[in-house]
């Protein structure tokens, strides 16, 4: 059986094939907080560098992340947080 954290991982490099993608599952800082479960993989952060959202505004990206995880959403996924970047833009910011 996957891990939340692996689902996610293959649902946004389907969608995006990003050059970088890190999932981080952050459900540990969220117990005892709404959305929190037993046993975690209800919160994560995800960062996502593709070309995909070239010309896209922050907002526009963050749906498009959303979209993607729709089913992980409907299984109990509470939180995300997104960063969405351009290969550009991640190289702007140094990594």
């Amino acid at each position: 059986m996957q891990t939340v954290a692996e689902t996610i991982r293959r649902a946004l490099d389907a969608r995006f094939r990003p050059l970088l993608l890190s999932v981080a599952d952050d459900s540990a800082k969220h117990a005892g907080h709404e959305g929190a479960r037993e046993g975690g993989e209800s919160h994560f952060s995800v960062t996502v560098v593709s070309a995909e959202f070239s010309g896209l505004s922050r907002v526009a990206r963050h749906r498009l992340v959303y979209d993607a995880l729709g089913a992980q959403f409907a299984r109990g996924l509470h939180a995300l947080s997104i960063r969405a970047l351009t290969p550009e833009e991640m190289e702007r910011s140094g990594g």
